[in-house]
């Protein structure tokens, strides 16, 4: 079987997509007997979890470790998921993992997270490392990451997203999330105003809970910024290489985790400003120079969309703004066009080839709502949504594409666009 035929197979075992418990992951962690034995760095949150472990991973292999990475969800390949020393792993290389879980599974029907999770942690605890870092998929308390125990744990900040299963306030959100926490081994909280649930949870374990303004902070202006931690200050550090103001906040979790670790990975500021000077992470505020400039990014709720809306501004003037969108029907639709309806005049909808997606229409029609005099057009997939922008869109202008992972990776599965417009002139409304 192919890596294909595989994730078809996991498509069809469990009856559900999301299938919130542990019970399942934990019995087949147990039969795979699966488990690390090198330090553990788990990461949870609702935004700034990706951009987190890209820093983690770009800091700790400037200091020369072996570093094993779980990212998710992918941009184009799967195997994107899983990274060793820095790079994906081959596609071969994850097949022996998909059929040791597929055996020791028995008649546990797992979903394809579960699976998939597994697979590729099995992968991770096959190679000689120094460091794994875990990004959790949902939540925390019950998403499959859970089942391996962290010796530092970071919960990114905290927004309304996947509502119907994590709760529907910030307070349930971040309860949930703060179970990837353990007693004893530290808990980082890079949100800066955190859910007071985040807190009570590590207090109530004996978790060495690390808080902004309290543990550490940090501060800045044009040219560096600093961070302070219990007892160490870093100073004159250059912008991380992930472009956004939002960064520094994810930034400072990271150094702060490094910190709290600092016994058992010890890591040199010069590897600290070599990782973050380095660092990259498709699809998060990526910007791509060409006529028209292009934007891709996988902000899909309304608090990563706000970011986004804000480092728009930030970029400097441009005519007009095209913005490709495709994005998940269970998102607070709505609320991402409104924060994005100041800065966009055409709107490019797009299909997306998965059932929770939101059809193209459906988000024209909410669009329309929203802002009723914007232009908006429908299309069967985001590169032929880009391919309209393009078509449209002047020199001068700029070209976003965001809503989901499924959008972002639509225009990037032939290689990184370079765009030069079709035309120039000027477009009235």
């Amino acid at each position: 079987m192919t890596l294909q035929d595989w994730l078809a197979h996991c498509e069809r075992l469990h009856p559900k997509t999301i299938d919130m418990t542990l019970t399942r992951t934990l019995a087949v962690r147990d039969r795979l007997a699966l488990r690390f034995d090198c330090p553990v760095i788990t990461v949870a949150g609702t935004n700034g979890k990706g951009s987190t472990c890209a820093m983690l991973e770009s800091i700790l292999l400037a200091a020369g470790y072996r570093v094993g990475l779980y990212i998710k969800p992918h941009l184009v390949h799967f195997e994107e998921r899983c990274r060793v020393g820095g790079a994906s792993v081959d596609a071969q290389a994850l097949l022996p993992h998909f059929e040791a879980v597929d055996a020791a599974r028995g008649d546990t029907t797992l979903t394809y997270f579960e699976f998939t999770t597994l697979a590729i942690m099995r992968c991770l605890s096959a190679h000689p490392l120094d460091v794994v870092i875990l990004e959790v998929g949902l939540g925390g308390r019950l998403d499959a990451v859970n089942a391996i125990d962290t010796d530092c744990a970071i919960v990114t900040s905290i927004d309304l997203d996947h509502t119907e299963y994590l709760g529907p306030d910030r307070e349930s959100i971040g309860h949930e999330k703060a179970h990837i926490m353990r007693s004893g081994k530290p808990a980082i909280v890079s949100d800066p105003v955190p859910p007071a649930s985040l807190a009570a949870y590590g207090k109530a374990i004996g978790a060495d809970l690390w808080l902004v303004g309290r543990d550490f902070n940090h501060g800045g202006d044009r040219q560096q910024w600093m961070w302070a931690g219990r007892g160490k200050r870093i100073n004159g550090l250059a912008y991380p290489s992930l472009r956004g103001a939002n960064q520094l906040v994810n930034a400072a979790g990271v150094l702060s985790a490094l910190e709290a670790m600092r016994e058992r990975l010890p890591v040199a500021v010069q590897a600290i400003r070599q990782g973050l000077a380095t660092v990259e992470l498709p699809g998060r505020f990526q910007i791509v120079p060409g006529q028209p400039t292009l934007v891709l990014d996988v902000a899909h709720n309304p608090h990563s969309v706000a970011a986004l809306a804000a480092n728009l501004d930030a970029m400097g003037f441009y005519p007009r703004t095209h913005a490709v969108f495709g994005a998940m029907q269970d998102k607070d639709l709505q609320g991402v066009v409104q924060r994005l309806a100041p800065i966009v005049e055409d709107w490019y909808c797009t299909d997306l080839p998965v059932p929770r997606a939101a059809s193209a229409e459906t988000l024209g029609k909410i669009i329309r709502h929203v802002q009723p005099r914007a232009t908006v057009s429908a299309h069967a997939s985001p590169s032929h949504a880009l391919a309209a922008a393009l078509e449209r869109a002047d020199p001068a202008d700029r070209i976003l594409v965001f809503g989901s992972f499924l959008t972002v990776g639509g225009v990037l599965k032939d290689g990184l666009p370079r765009l030069g417009a079709l035309h120039s002139g000027s477009h009235t409304g």
